[in-house]
């Protein structure tokens, strides 16, 4: 793309310098051929279409929130039972996050995300698969969702620069390459395991507890983090680290950190079926 660029840049200084109808004739050419997709990309302009972007679209419904589910269209979010950060229970599940669907694109991700699941430290952990979902689809959608999900740019920055490596093979990817793992967000729902194909329960489930952490005050950024674990069977430790952030005067919360989300899981048997 950038010498087809460049090519079209020459040509209409030639033209402009000489008037010439060869000139014309090959800017029209160079044209017509960045309509058709007919052109030699540079190596880092090859895209690969997710087989899964289909599921990617930002159509508009009302957002229907009823105690702790919300329904938007057809896809139902349900928060089963909030974070209590007095649990002394840190290997057994003591919070739970349901849901029917991934959302569809960033304009139902923040509907849930304002309607419902940010005002949850548990729901807003449990929007991390989804937005590593979405993200694998759809990179400029997800990374959106990210921007709204964390508490700033540089965590947003962090976290993709990861998945774009975990999760999109490149044209220089060797045939199976095992550091690809497509599957990489499934591993972080319930009962989504290697011997499984990484296939979930349903409806989709975030299972959480408290890390010993606790909460911790957060003065340099004005808030309080509360250090939880997703519960998963995708990596040989099943307590997934995460760290949730809340503002002063906020009633959002925001992923401060969640590294051991996306870090390399174990690999699939069988053929990943994909999410819904």
């Amino acid at each position: 793309m950038k010498r087809l660029l460049m090519a079209v840049l020459a040509a209409c200084l030639c033209l402009s310098l000489t008037g010439c109808d060869s000139v014309k004739t090959f800017l029209a050419d160079v044209l017509a051929g960045i309509v058709n997709g007919d052109n030699e990309a540079d190596d880092d302009d090859d895209v690969i279409l997710d087989a899964w972007a289909g599921l990617v679209n930002n159509e508009r419904h009302e957002a229907y929130a009823d105690g702790n589910s919300l329904r938007y269209g057809d896809h139902v979010y349900t928060i089963v039972r909030e974070i209590d950060s007095a649990t002394r229970e840190f290997k057994t599940a003591t919070a739970s996050v349901t849901f029917t669907n991934v959302p569809s694109g960033f304009t139902e991700f923040q509907a849930v995300y304002d309607g419902l699941l940010g005002k949850s430290i548990a729901g807003t952990a449990a929007m991390i698969p989804m937005a590593m979902e979405i993200y694998a689809r759809n990179a400029a959608e997800g990374e959106r969702c990210f921007g709204l999900l964390c508490n700033g740019p540089a965590t947003v920055s962090e976290i993709t620069r990861e998945l774009v490596r975990k999760l999109e093979p490149s044209r220089f990817s060797p045939e199976n390459d095992s550091y690809i793992q497509r599957y990489l967000p499934a591993a972080v729902l319930k009962g989504a395991v290697p011997s499984n194909a990484y296939a979930p329960e349903k409806p989709y489930t975030v299972e959480m507890t408290m890390s010993p952490n606790g909460v911790k005050a957060a003065p340099l950024t004005g808030g309080e983090v509360t250090y939880i674990y997703i519960l998963a069977g995708g990596w040989d430790t099943y307590q997934r680290g995460v760290d949730i952030f809340q503002a002063d005067g906020s009633d959002h919360y925001k992923v401060f950190n969640c590294p051991s989300c996306y870090t390399q899981c174990k690999q699939i048997r069988g053929t990943w079926a994909g999410l819904e």
